[in-house]
């Protein structure tokens, strides 16, 4: 399921775009826009899923080819296709919502056979491989080792890969971090993820309130946080810093449910990877200072369910 953390960044990145654009017109609704763009990251998430098995079903079928050769050797009729019967990767190919991911996304439509041989002709090459078809019993940690192997050790550093899911998906590049958190998730509990509703309404919620509370609120929280720059010239600000900035003051002042310590620890991290160096230190003393002030001022409320009945 995509988190809280991935929701900020998706919201963080589309307020960005708005701040950036010559034209606005682009996202007179931007909470379609954001739905889109979630729709978008799901979709590339199904096809990273669908890659990762066909590589591993590919045994069969380089199998197949090897038999049929005019003169096979001994080799080619004793190919090991231990892998395609994979206990994991069944798990995920006879899941219902993996089943109908395919038939409404089909990711086998555009998926680059050649490649998926290419990565799987790897696979056969490495140390870990031969030592997995060596092993006579299926032992569940070794199971979900190999195909963790095909994604992390060959999909991600594989140029040819990365370049093929660019000209696929235009939101790779923003999305790369999320999706690596997201299938090393679902390759740890596969049985967790429902892929036709991996955002749940909760979380939904969550992702408009925070976009059209910030867009909305846009020139209070520019005057809560202009007194607080001292030195800085705000026009010379990060567009990224003010962004995070602002999201981060209405997550403090109009999100109850959410600690004040965890909107103020999120923004810093946010700030350390997606701006500059130096945005993290500034992105806190801004916060930190907007925090103590409006919760002096009695304008920061928020529920501590502890200590409700």
């Amino acid at each position: 399921m995509i988190s809280r953390r991935n929701i900020r960044v998706k919201v963080m990145q589309l307020l960005y775009m708005i701040e950036a654009a010559d034209n606005l017109v682009a996202f007179k609704k931007p909470v379609e826009e954001l739905q889109k763009q979630l729709d978008r990251s799901r979709e590339l998430f199904v096809y990273l899923l669908y890659f990762l098995t066909e590589v591993a079903r590919y045994a069969e079928t380089s199998a197949q080819a090897r038999a049929s050769r005019n003169l096979p050797s001994q080799d080619d009729l004793n190919v090991n296709i231990k892998i395609a019967g994979n206990e994991f990767l069944w798990q995920i190919l006879e899941n219902p919502s993996f089943q109908k991911a395919l038939e409404l996304d089909k990711p086998q439509l555009i998926i680059d056979k050649e490649l998926v041989k290419k990565i799987y002709t790897e696979l056969t090459e490495t140390d870990k491989y031969k030592e997995y078809i060596s092993l006579q019993s299926r032992e569940k940690a070794k199971e979900k080792e190999i195909i963790k192997l095909i994604f992390t050790q060959l999909m991600l550093p594989n140029e040819s890969f990365i370049n093929h899911l660019e000209e696929l998906f235009n939101n790779w590049d923003d999305d790369a971090d999320m999706m690596d958190q997201l299938m090393l998730n679902y390759i740890q509990k596969p049985a967790g993820y429902n892929l036709q509703e991996m955002l749940s309404p909760e979380k939904w919620d969550f992702a408009k309130t925070l976009l059209s509370t910030t867009l909305e609120k846009k020139e209070y929280c520019a005057e809560l946080i202009k007194p607080k720059l001292k030195n800085w010239d705000s026009e010379r600000i990060a567009v990224l810093d003010m962004v995070l900035m602002r999201m981060g003051v209405c997550e403090l002042l109009y999100f109850e449910t959410i600690p004040t310590k965890v909107t103020i620890n999120e923004y810093i991290d946010l700030a350390k990877d997606y701006s500059t160096p130096q945005s993290g230190q500034f992105v806190n003393g801004i916060l930190d200072n907007i925090h103590k002030e409006m919760l002096e001022s009695g304008k920061i409320r928020k529920i501590n369910f502890k200590n409700k009945a």
